[in-house]
């Protein structure tokens, strides 16, 4: 199956955030996907629309098609590292600060292989 795929890693967002809007493209055709991601009130879409972009333009470089025809067959997002911060608290206590990231992958393929 001829499929083109994007990865972007070490995002600085957490992967809940982030797969809040993956989950809201899986499966969907690029272009609805893309204007979906385009009015999306959420900080991680114009993220994961630049990603989408990304796959379409391998997908083209692997000449796999019209982009209108290509679909999300795989989308999913993985934790990345954790940046461990510690904020200072009253009474010489301090409290842990968890600053996460996200790895993200988008793969597409043409609507009829899926």
């Amino acid at each position: 199956m001829a499929e083109a795929s994007a990865v972007l890693r070490f995002v600085r967002m957490t992967p809940r955030k982030m797969r809040m809007v993956i989950d809201l493209i899986r499966g969907r055709e690029v272009p609805e996907a893309l204007t979906l991601l385009k009015y999306l009130p959420r900080s991680a879409a114009p993220v994961v629309e630049k990603l989408l972009q990304s796959a379409v333009a391998n997908a083209g470089q692997k000449e796999l098609g019209d982009p209108e025809s290509l679909r999300i067959v795989r989308a999913y997002v993985d934790c990345g590292p954790t940046l461990k911060r510690f904020r200072a608290r009253s009474m010489g206590r301090a409290n842990p600060i968890h600053k996460r990231m996200s790895h993200v992958t988008i793969v597409v393929a043409p609507s009829e292989v899926s």
